[in-house]
C-alpha cells in the first residue's frame, strides 16, 4: 500500500522547471531516499508535500488525502525536517519543542518523550544557541516527531555532521517505522547514507525522477543499460551521467 503518491508532480518557476512531471509512489512503513545532486529539486518536491510551494501541475495524495483538498488534514499527520532547523536560540531545547507541544495541542509529557528519543533529554535545559551542528539536527528530528506522526518528511537531515553525528542521525531514522508505525522520506546528496538506511530509492536530477524501486532493482536497471551495476556509487553517478548527456552537458 502506497501512504505518498504523486502523478505528473511539476513546480515551474518562469521558464524554470524545478521538478518535472514526476511520479513517486511510497509505499507505508518503509523509508524512502530520496537522492539526487545538489540542485536537484529535492527540497521542491519535499515543500510541495508539505503545502509550502503551490505545484504548477499535477496532483499528489497523502494517506488517502488529496492535495490542495485536504491539505489541513495533510499536515495534522505530517511531521518534518527542511532546510536545517530553526530555532530561538535564547530558549532551551525544552522550550522551543514546548512552543510545538502548544500548536499541535500534545500532552506536555510529548516534550519530554521527543528529548529521550533524540538523546536530548540531559542537554533540555540548555539554551539551543549553545547545541552544536548534530545537536541542532537532532532538535529538529524531536520537532519533526514529537506527537508520532504516521509519516515524516526530511530534508537531508545529516548535511553538514561528522561522520560520527551522521551516524546517530542515521541509527535514529532508521529505528522510527518500528518504533512509531510510521513511514521515512529522507533526502540526501550522499548515495552510501541513503543504503544504509533506505528501503527503496528515488534518484532526482534537473527535476526529473530517473528511477524509483528498490536497491536490487537498481542494479538491474544499470545493467539493462549498460551501465556499471555492482557497486551502488557508482551506479548513482553512471546514471546521472547518462542524463547529464543526454541534456548536452558536460560532464564534471
Amino acid at each position: 500500500m502506497n501512504i505518498i503518491e504523486t502523478s505528473d508532480l511539476t513546480k515551474k518557476y518562469g521558464d524554470f522547471s524545478a521538478v518535472s512531471g514526476i511520479d513517486m509512489h511510497i509505499r507505508k512503513g518503509t523509508i524512502y531516499g530520496f537522492l539526487g545532486p545538489n540542485g536537484a529539486g529535492k527540497s521542491t518536491t519535499m515543500k510541495m508535500l508539505l503545502g509550502l510551494t503551490k505545484p504548477t501541475g499535477g496532483y499528489f495524495s497523502i494517506d488517502g488525502r488529496r492535495y490542495p483538498e485536504d491539505r489541513t488534514s495533510i499536515l495534522r499527520n505530517v511531521g518534518s525536517f527542511i532546510e536545517g532547523p530553526a530555532f530561538y536560540g535564547n530558549l532551551t531545547g525544552e522550550e522551543n519543542l514546548e512552543i510545538i507541544r502548544k500548536i499541535l495541542g500534545l500532552p506536555r509529557a510529548a516534550v519530554a518523550a521527543a528529548l529521550k528519543t533524540v538523546g536530548l533529554y540531559e542537554a533540555r535545559k540548555r539554551p539551543s544557541r549553545k547545541y552544536s551542528l548534530g545537536m541542532k539536527q537532532r532538535l529538529g528530528l524531536a520537532g519533526a516527531i514529537i506527537g508520532h506522526p504516521p509519516i515524516l518528511i526530511l530534508d537531508e537531515p545529516t548535511n553538514g555532521l561528522d561522520p560520527s553525528g551522521i551516524h546517530e542521525i542515521r541509527e535514529l531514522i532508521r529505528s522510527l517505522p518500528k518504533r512509531y508505525d510510521c513511514t521515512v522520506m529522507v533526502s540526501s546528496h550522499l548515495l552510501s547514507e541513503i543504503e544504509l538506511m533506505a528501503d527503496d530509492v528515488g534518484i532526482l536530477n534537473h527535476g526529473k525522477l530517473l528511477y524509483e524501486g528498490t536497491f536490487s532493482g537498481l542494479r538491474d536497471f544499470a545493467a539493462d543499460r549498460g551501465l556499471p551495476s555492482k557497486d551502488l556509487e557508482d551506479i548513482f553517478l553512471s546514471i546521472i551521467q547518462e542524463d547529464n548527456k543526454s541534456r548536452g552537458e558536460i560532464d564534471r
